[in-house]
């Protein structure tokens, strides 16, 4: 058992020094990164949840919460070489499931919506990647090797190899060939985009109230 605790920490802190340019060494990584601290801190929390001893597991991942300003709920599950870089504000719910090779950045909730029960949080596939502020709301799947952008509000399904952006999200990628012309920093707004088919609809309800208004052809005075 200890000699697979080392085994898991020293690939913890390889994915970390492979995904991130700014560590310099698996010592800075090990003391100074909340991120690799908030995963061991889980990882003992879970131990304990999954031996139902939910009040020693809670108490190990708010203390975790507290030190990190990452929360994961012990019952979370969450697979190998987990990244979660930076993580200020970084939330995961009880049910949700997380694959190997998996990399979150600040500000990411992988939550529930309040309306399900039981399966209530995302499961996440291998290779993901989900950017800074992202949101990721109800018991469905992320695919494997799927990319979600930065601040997108996920509601639903993401296929294996596709990249989702936007709020609510939708697939702009898929198997690296572009589906959309969107691209990750230039969203359209919503709201312009509704006033501009307001604007479109005044214009043509404009042209047949003028239609109509316009003298017939021939009439008499």
């Amino acid at each position: 058992m200890l000699c697979n605790y080392f085994t898991q920490l020293k690939e913890d802190i390889a994915c970390v020094k492979e995904r991130d340019p700014a560590a310099t060494s698996g010592l800075e990584i090990l003391l100074l990164y909340p991120g690799l601290k908030a995963v061991r801190a889980h990882r003992r929390a879970h131990w304990f949840y999954e031996h139902d001893m939910h009040l020693i597991a809670r108490y190990i991942s708010q203390r975790a919460a507290r030190k990190t300003n990452i929360e994961i709920h012990p019952g979370a599950k969450i697979g190998k070489r987990f990244f979660i870089d930076h993580g200020t504000g970084v939330v995961i719910g009880e049910t949700a499931e997380v694959g190997d090779d998996v990399t979150i950045y600040q500000g990411v909730t992988l939550g529930g919506t309040g309306k399900d029960v039981g399966k209530r949080h995302p499961t996440v596939g291998d290779h993901v990647m989900i950017g800074a502020g992202a949101k990721v709301l109800g018991p469905f799947s992320i695919g494997d090797n799927a990319k979600i952008a930065a601040g997108s509000v996920v509601l639903n399904e993401i296929p294996d190899n596709c990249t989702a952006v936007g709020a609510p999200a939708h697939v702009v990628k898929r198997d690296g060939v572009r589906v959309d012309q969107l691209d990750q920093v230039n969203i359209p707004d919503p709201v312009a985009q509704e006033l501009a088919k307001l604007n479109r609809r005044i214009e043509e309800l404009e042209a047949e109230l003028h239609r109509l208004q316009a003298p017939t052809s021939g009439s008499n005075c």
